[in-house]
């Protein structure tokens, strides 16, 4: 009797671990790093979105720009989306990480702002205008400036031009700290500030006497990336196609342009990047080499 009441409970433990085994759905977790909390409302729906699929996007907060590629590269993480290509490359470049690009996410404009004067025709000769100090910000700066008709840049100056590229200035350029311009706008006649500070400070995008010119510009379009070695794994990378999917829809577009007034606009959501580093390596898989032509 009792051997017989042991079998019967092994067999309803058996169904009943079949059944639950069944009816469970399986979980993929994405663990993907960004540097600001604000990011996390910018993934709202896209998280929302892949949850509906049984993946969990796991947004990871980072406080510095450096960490998020260093945790990608040592596989703390499986993407970040914090950083435009210029950065990736450089950081990538000096610390031997071999990270892709995958996705493209939004790219922040870097207007001129003044608070006396209303138009860039209004600026006199010798005005005070404050750029950022760093190289990839203060060569972009100039660019601008330069497409507003206040200073003639040395045409080998390469790609991000320096002070000493300046071959003629309508107005005296001063190098600050990008986090400080805000707050010194009103001491100069006219400044290029960061879209993530004006944002910061209130500063409106239609407030701008002269708006950015280089949003076409692909070195400054904000990027998802991930580890090349993770591209050689089938399975990730389909939940990455996922992820980038999720992120470029209309409901993250709406978040842009309803609370983050113009300071992010969409770019690239049309370029499978993801395919791209696939066919690059080799990895692109039978089916997506049909379509893609490979």
């Amino acid at each position: 009797m009792k051997k017989n009441i042991a079998i019967l409970a092994g067999a309803l433990a058996l169904i009943s671990f079949f059944f639950t085994s069944c009816g469970e759905k399986k979980s993929n977790t994405v663990k993907l790093g960004v540097v600001g909390a604000m990011y996390e409302e910018i993934w709202k729906p896209a998280k929302e979105a892949l949850k509906a699929e049984g993946i969990d996007l796991q947004v990871v907060l980072f406080t510095d720009y450096s960490t998020p590629n260093t945790a990608l590269a040592n596989n703390d993480i499986d993407l970040n989306a914090f950083q435009h290509r210029i950065f990736l490359e450089a950081d990538s470049a000096s610390r031997g990480y071999n990270l892709k690009i995958i996705g493209n996410t939004f790219i922040i404009p870097l207007n001129l702002y003044s608070t006396k004067v209303k138009s860039v025709a209004e600026l006199k000769e010798g005005a005070v205008v404050a750029i950022p100090d760093d190289v990839t910000n203060g060569g972009r700066a100039l660019k601008v400036l330069q497409a507003a008709g206040l200073v003639t840049l040395n045409e080998n100056a390469g790609f991000n031009p320096r002070i000493n590229d300046v071959l003629t200035s309508k107005v005296q350029i001063k190098e600050l700290k990008a986090n400080t311009i805000p707050s010194a706008l009103p001491d100069v006649d006219a400044a290029i500030i960061n879209g993530n500070y004006a944002l910061s400070f209130g500063i409106k995008t239609e407030s701008a006497i002269f708006a950015d010119t280089s949003l076409t510009e692909k070195n400054y379009w904000n990027l998802i990336a991930a580890n090349a070695e993770s591209l050689k794994d089938s399975a990730k990378v389909e939940l990455f196609r996922k992820v980038v999917a999720a992120f470029q829809t209309a409901e993250t577009e709406k978040i842009f342009n309803e609370n983050y007034g113009g300071y992010f606009i969409k770019v690239g959501w049309d370029e499978d990047e993801l395919s791209a580093r696939l066919s690059e390596t080799g990895e692109l898989p039978e089916s997506r080499r049909d379509v893609d032509g490979g």
